[in-house]
């Protein structure tokens, strides 16, 4: 079974996030058929430290929902530290308003979305995109939330245009 630890940091006066179980399960189903062990931080942020961030890193002077930085280390560093996920609160807050969602199932989509980019996937090229997204909707099926990329059944395109900027 895959062991995963969470290094949850709150850094958002937002306290309206989900408990700490939660990331763990996400992360778990997440990374469950790639690594046996991982280790990861998940920092939540007000929109302030997310527009730095993305700014500095990506250069886009705006904030966003998630921010990956997967672990960079030395090949005789033998722990299974697999990076960083910064996720904005009020972001996601607003995008789940926005996309008529459950907050709690934006998070975990975020959440999964975050860690796959940490395992190496993208959303850079189409190809990559689709793949990519349909991991997504499946690993977020296995834990019984609604495919994110659909309305009503129905192919939402304009969330993978958000998505893009992660």
């Amino acid at each position: 079974m895959t062991t995963v630890a969470v290094d949850l940091q709150i850094a958002s006066e937002d306290d309206d996030h989900p408990p700490p179980a939660s990331f763990e399960q996400w992360v778990q189903a997440a990374v469950a058929s790639h690594q046996e062990n991982v280790e990861l931080t998940v920092r939540i942020v007000d929109e302030e430290e997310s527009q730095y961030l993305n700014d500095r890193y990506r250069g886009i002077n705006k904030p966003t929902n998630v921010l990956s930085f997967p672990a960079d280390l030395p090949d005789h560093i033998d722990i299974p530290l697999l990076g960083d996920l910064i996720i904005c609160a009020p972001v996601v807050a607003q995008e789940a308003k926005a996309q008529n969602k459950p907050c709690l199932c934006h998070w975990a989509h975020m959440v999964v979305h975050g860690t796959l980019h940490l395992l190496g996937y993208d959303h850079i090229d189409d190809h990559d995109a689709e793949e990519m997204e349909a991991l997504e909707v499946k690993i977020l099926a296995s834990l019984e939330i609604a495919n994110p990329y659909s309305i009503n059944g129905k192919s939402a395109d304009y969330q993978r245009v958000s998505l893009k900027e992660v």
